[in-house]
């Protein structure tokens, strides 16, 4: 007994932690926080988010959690490579999450990836976060601008059906291409890619309702618009701008077949001419104005007359409407 009330002392001499001094010790940290952030990109239009290159976005990032003194980097990347990053403050919310918010003006013509990254801190794991892809297109493009940003306007009217000539050449054929979106969005009929053709595009406009879905492999006229669609398995494949029949001589409204296809150029200075309906016919002409003025038919640019002859077959269906 005398030995161990001996050891005891020495054990308490050597500051062995007694109960009382375990129950002051201080808790053990709590671990850092597994979170993860949520990206949303505002000020962006369209089903596939668009804006214009010079237009601020704004990015808003939701963390579920928040610890004070947090930072969050935010990096922009377009076409590839880095153009601007920050660091930014978590903020307190009154439900207890954390936030961030973050504006930029794209100068740079291509797709902007945005990430949120975070580094492993006492409070916070490590996370990295992306946000949707963002599509950042020209202003305006006009004939001079730079080949980037002529195939990022031709890139997007081709997603609509539209039209457009050789990779990175604001040419003939998407001067045209311009037109018919200007047509259908029911803007001035000029060839000008200006801002407001830009915008229209960032918004999402310019798409060809198909009146006739059901009647599968076929063409669809539009007059009041000027142009004229090929549709194939539900979708617009081509737009065409056209010059329909004068007041004096209008287009004949209803639903047809082509019956006849005449290649070349015939006596009327009509080139590679299809028939849907006795002298009516789908056809390249030297004039084709903005506004109604053929002898009944569908006239369209000679340079675009040979490739839609090819797409036309014997019995392919037109309707033509108002």
């Amino acid at each position: 007994m005398r030995r161990a009330a001996v050891m005891f002392s020495l054990l308490v001499a050597a500051g062995a932690p007694t109960a009382a001094a375990r129950a002051q010790a201080p808790a053990a940290p709590p671990p850092p926080a597994d979170a993860q952030m949520t990206l949303k990109v505002e000020r962006v239009g369209g089903a596939r988010a668009t804006v214009l290159s010079g237009s601020s976005v704004r990015v808003r990032g939701t963390l579920p959690v928040f610890a004070a003194g947090e930072t969050v980097t935010v990096r922009f990347y377009i076409a590839g490579k880095k153009r601007f990053a920050r660091r930014v403050a978590l903020q307190p919310q009154a439900d207890g999450t954390g936030a961030i918010a973050l504006s930029y003006r794209p100068r740079r013509v291509g797709t902007m990836k945005i990430t949120a990254t975070h580094p492993a801190s006492p409070a916070i794991n490590v996370f990295i976060a992306k946000a949707p892809a963002v599509d950042v297109i020209p202003r305006r493009v006009t004939p001079s601008s730079g080949a980037a940003s002529i195939r990022a306007l031709q890139r997007r009217l081709r997603r609509l059906g539209y039209v457009t000539g050789a990779r990175g050449s604001f040419d003939g054929r998407t001067a045209r291409a311009v037109l018919a979106f200007r047509k259908v969005s029911g803007m001035a009929r000029t060839t000008s890619a200006s801002t407001g053709v830009m915008r229209a595009i960032a918004r999402g406009k310019g798409r060809f309702v198909i009146r006739f879905p059901k009647h599968g492999r076929h063409i669809e006229a539009d007059l009041s618009r000027q142009v004229i669609a090929l549709i194939q398995a539900g979708r617009v494949r081509r737009i065409y701008p056209v010059s329909s029949g004068a007041p004096s001589t209008p287009t004949v409204q209803g639903s047809f077949k082509v019956y006849s296809k005449t290649p070349g150029t015939n006596a009327k200075g009509m080139v590679h001419s299809a028939y849907f309906i006795r002298g009516y016919a789908t056809h390249g002409y030297p004039s084709v104005p903005v506004y109604p003025a053929s002898h009944g038919c569908l006239r369209v640019p000679i340079p675009d007359a040979l490739s839609l002859f090819r797409w036309i077959k014997i019995g392919t269906p037109v309707d033509v409407y108002p």
